[in-house]
């Protein structure tokens, strides 16, 4: 990719914002010198790493890729034998001791069998964390200028031979102060020259008996190391010398055991650094709301909301951009700073940035085409140095973009043909963009010629688009409109700051007749647009809301079908069952009579036989000669009975529900039957608070088990509950009516969360909700693991899942329940 591209899109600010999310030098660099990519494969695999980094993120945690200390010219010093300083030292540590907490956080992902494994596996395959060496460093390094006493025996014995002796040194000049003071400048011990000295008068130089090492500015004060202790401090100074020897002994056997982990300690260093580099991107990603761009097979540009990342992201207007579907080459025009230059480099920076394996700032599913090169003419390239003008510096650029620019290239203009004769320059922009189009090559171009609108309008394959501009309060709307000229709105705006309106109407009179025709064509286009965009949006909240009831009504046919073939099913085997217990007494009863006619029966054992039978008939019943039938309705309701609120049953669904609305003229009116609202007219409903008149009774156990299943009412909801006129349906009618299709757990602890979404999906699952949400929200992931866990172990729980794009994404899980 050419650099000057590079430079004019502002790729260069955009990695050097990209390595303030690196950790490392290494990984800095990576970022600064990151390039747009041109082969698909690699690509495709930058922007997946990317995903996978963010999810890690997301998910889990971020990995802080701290203590990343580059070893390369230490690995090569011990190459060549030389020993590592404890600095160097301390730096192989610590990169160690990152590698194994990164070694421990893949671990932890893949650990999970419900885990797929992702691009980012093979980077934690390839760290080895050596954790001995790191160890051993650990334990005989305590900081940069420290050595650990017990890093070896022998340093261990020499620092207590120096302890003892710098005790008796001490001892000695202690003595010392206490009786010859008087000689003494100050009552302290000192160093000087690396031994130990006590400050003495100079009056007392010749009496007091010692090797003079310092004096005092003044020359009123000798710092004199006395005779008594000049043997100890050669001891010390003996002992320090054996202190450094075991101290480079230490170092020479840690340099060793690195030289023999130098390869590990190499490949750490370079997995650690790719991976600060990749989790950078992903930061950078979720710090500007990015997304993963797909690389389109069909060759079209499609930005959807696109915002430019060097924009304030809570201020800039996002814009959506299509360019190849039906069109290869877009004529931007507007008025000045309406948002035409920040169009034109969104779409070159954006295809930068997902040629380089980053995300872009633009919603899920945007895509990208693959280019080989961009090229663009942006900004005032006056140069007084080469004495060229504006128009001159421009045309040098176009000559450059024209020789090297194929079908595999991107080319922006901004202002084409601008800064000369406009009838020139519209004829020499509308040239070079039909020489471009002939070629196939993709092209934007932002300019105010009419001429270019024409020749949008009129030639296939190119497209006209335009900035919105507010008349009225003289601001740009900065939306961009693929299909419509712009118009430049120069009278509006002169009007609005004060031009007179004679000035205005001779400005009008100046304008040709054709070219005014046109501007008021182009008028009326945007003034259909927004009407027709207004129409558009309404159309489609209605087809997603009457899809959405569909669907609704839909499952809760189904479930109506199979509640009704359920309940007879069970009336059916129940009905079996106390024919064949019936059949079985039957025939026992007469063997017992048989029994008693062959022979000379007991009267008392007949009597008791007798009455035992009856008993049995008197509990069973009998079986019924017809089916049963629903009872008729408890109490026919009138208008003045019905209140918004108002609980009734619903005759020809059987199902229970509440009064949304009153009657009409007619009698009809909506009813709320659990989450589906319906129309009825009032022939068709019953007033449940009359539920006890008028019950039509069956005789035999059949009638009673049929009419116990069929007066229970309240299908409609859900299969599995009842909301008939017992105590437990009455209670599942009232949640039904109370119970949202969501619980809020954002902001709540786990121990707090878990209490209130069980409740809450108790009270939904009886209400006869099918599906809920739970919102956890995103943070750390740790409530949403919690959520995840808990829901396992429900058995009224059928399935869940994490939301998808417009559910709330992993900030919220989809709970469905058993049937």
């Amino acid at each position: 990719m050419n650099k000057k591209a590079l430079k004019t899109l502002e790729f260069d600010k955009i990695v050097e914002k990209l390595s303030e999310f690196a950790y490392s030098d290494g990984s800095k660099k990576m970022c600064r010198d990151l390039k747009p990519m041109s082969e698909q494969e690699e690509i495709s695999l930058a922007l997946t790493e990317t995903s996978d980094a963010l999810t890690h993120i997301i998910t889990q945690k971020d990995l802080a890729f701290k203590n990343i200390f580059d070893v390369r010219e230490c690995l090569k010093r011990l190459e060549l034998g030389a020993a590592l300083s404890i600095h160097e030292l301390l730096g192989i540590g610590g990169l160690l001791s990152s590698s194994s907490i990164a070694k421990s956080y893949f671990r932890e992902r893949t650990d999970d069998k419900d885990v797929l494994q992702n691009s980012l596996d093979k980077y934690y395959q390839a760290i080895f964390p050596v954790s001995d060496l790191s160890r051993e460093i650990a334990r005989c390094i305590v900081a940069e200028d420290e050595i650990a006493d017990d890093a070896s025996p022998e340093l261990l014995s020499v620092r207590r031979k120096l302890r003892q002796t710098s005790a008796k040194i001490h001892e000695v000049l202690t003595n010392i102060l206490n009786t010859q003071s008087n000689m003494l400048q100050e009552n302290l011990i000192t160093m000087r020259n690396g031994r130990y000295c006590l400050p003495v008068k100079a009056e007392h130089r010749s009496s007091f008996k010692g090797m003079v090492h310092d004096q005092s500015q003044t020359g009123a004060t000798l710092f004199i190391e006395p005779n008594s202790v000049v043997k100890l401090n050669n001891e010390i100074r003996e002992l320090e010398g054996d202190e450094k020897k075991a101290i480079d002994k230490i170092l020479a056997d840690l340099s060793n055991q690195c030289f023999e982990s130098s390869r590990e300690i190499l490949s750490d260093y370079n997995v650690l650094t790719k991976l600060d580099f990749i989790f950078a991107k992903a930061r950078f990603s979720r710090d500007y709301r990015g997304s993963k761009p797909e690389i389109s097979a069909d060759n079209s540009i499609e930005l959807k909301k696109a915002r430019h990342p060097l924009l304030d992201k809570n201020n800039c207007v996002p814009v959506d951009i299509r360019l190849g579907d039906g069109f290869d080459m877009l004529v931007i025009t507007g008025p000045n700073t309406g948002g035409k230059t920040v169009s034109l480099k969104t779409i070159g920076l954006l295809s930068l940035m997902g040629q380089a394996g980053l995300h872009i700032p633009a919603f899920d599913n945007s895509k990208l085409r693959l280019f080989k090169e961009i090229y663009a003419d942006i900004g005032d390239e006056q140069s007084i140095e080469q004495s060229l003008s504006t128009f001159s510096a421009h045309m040098v650029n176009t000559v450059g973009i024209l020789e090297k620019a194929d079908q595999n290239s991107l080319v922006l203009f901004d202002e084409l043909g601008a800064g000369t004769d406009p009838v020139e320059g519209a004829a020499l922009a509308t040239a070079i963009l039909s020489f471009l189009h002939s070629k196939g090559i993709f092209a934007c171009a932002t300019t105010h010629y009419s001429e270019l609108k024409t020749y949008a309008l009129t030639t296939e394959g190119v497209e006209n688009a335009s900035c919105e501009f507010d008349v009225d309060t003289l601001s740009p709307t900065y939306k961009l409109l693929i299909g419509v000229p712009g118009k430049s709105n120069a009278f509006a705006i002169s009007k609005k700051l004060g031009i007179s309106d004679e000035i205005i109407q001779l400005a009008k009179e100046n304008i040709e007749q054709e070219e005014k025709n046109f501007e008021d064509v182009i008028g009326e286009l945007q003034e259909s647009r927004l009407t027709l965009d207004k129409e558009r949006r309404e159309l489609a909240d209605k087809r997603r809301e009457v899809s959405k009831l569909q669907q609704e009504l839909k499952k809760e046919k189904e479930k109506i079908n199979s509640s009704k073939q359920k309940i007879l099913h069970n009336a059916n085997k129940e009905a079996s069952e106390i024919l064949s217990n019936a059949k079985k007494l039957a025939d026992e009863t007469i063997r017992d009579f048989t029994r008693f006619k062959e022979s000379n029966p007991d009267i008392r054992e007949m009597e008791e036989k007798r009455q035992r039978l009856g008993s049995e008939i008197k509990k069973k019943g009998s079986v019924p000669e017809e089916a049963p039938v629903l009872r008729n309705p408890l109490k026919k309701a009138k208008p003045s009975d019905l209140q918004i609120g108002t609980e009734i049953r619903v005759l020809s669904m059987n199902a229970a529900g509440t009064v949304s609305s009153l009657p009409d003229k007619k009698g009809n009116f909506s009813v709320h039957i659990g989450i589906i609202e319906t129309k009825v007219n009032i022939d068709d409903v019953e007033l449940l608070h009359a539920k006890n008149a008028g019950k039509k009774k069956t005789s035999g156990a059949y009638g009673n088990a049929m009419d116990n299943r069929l007066s229970a009412g309240g299908f409609g909801s859900a299969g599995r509950r009842s909301s008939g006129y017992t105590g437990a349906g009455k209670i599942r009618m009232e949640k039904a009516r109370e119970i949202h299709g969501e619980v809020n757990l954002i902001g709540m602890t786990t121990d707090e969360a878990m209490p209130e979404m069980e409740k809450y999906l108790d009270d939904a699952y009886l209400s006869g909700l099918n599906t809920v949400r739970v919102i956890h929200g995103r943070g750390t992931g740790a409530l949403r693991k919690a959520v995840q866990n808990r829901l396992k172990q429900l058995k009224y729980v059928e399935s869940y899942r994490n939301g998808e794009f417009g559910e709330g994404d992993v900030g919220v899980t989809i709970v469905t329940f058993k049937k």
